[in-house]
């Protein structure tokens, strides 16, 4: 299969970089909002729900996906490759556990949220499904923040040699 070349490449890095400063950062965002805003009225808080949904559904989903297709692109067409290096495999299983736990786990307890809120005020903060989800968003939101921080570290670091080597480092020739 045809690799791309070194112009493809900073072009596919450059999106790369927007997309995981998307999700990143929309990703931290959610959880500084739910950690250090507190409403003081009904009107607020359904106000502070509803942006932390629109963060979710306009800059943290389309931030991983983008990951994603960005990473598939990466692993596909560059000589990275899937397994090859161990830094990569990492990346790969935080990316897909952050975009199938998102989907299936954090998003819908996240929507759960505003039309609650909408519906009760801040009698919302006594109702027991709201707050489980608001709980289960605060504990599992910010791991996942967390997991999207260690992957950019992962991605500068390198940490991981190439899975061939066996922790050797490669021979190199003295002239």
């Amino acid at each position: 299969m045809k690799k791309l070349g070194a112009r493809g490449q900073k072009w596919l890095k450059v999106f790369h970089l927007i997309f995981a400063c998307l999700w990143v950062g929309g990703a931290v965002t959610l959880c500084s909002k739910q950690y250090f805003v507190n409403p003081t009225d009904g009107g607020e808080l359904y106000g502070i729900l509803w942006t932390l949904r629109y963060v979710d559904d306009f800059i943290i989903i389309p931030g991983a996906m983008g990951s994603l297709i960005t990473g598939l692109i990466y692993s596909v067409w560059t000589n990275w490759g899937w397994f090859k290096h161990r830094w990569v495999t990492v990346k790969w299983v935080i990316n897909l556990f952050g975009v199938i736990f998102g989907t299936f786990w954090l998003g819908p307890w996240l929507n759960s949220l505003p039309p609650i809120a909408k519906a009760q005020g801040l009698k919302a903060l006594t109702d027991p499904a709201f707050i489980h989800n608001r709980e289960m968003l605060l504990v599992f939101g910010t791991f996942q923040a967390a997991t999207c921080v260690f992957a950019v570290f992962v991605s500068v670091l390198k940490p991981w040699k190439a899975t061939g080597q066996r922790g050797r480092l490669p021979l190199r020739r003295q002239d």
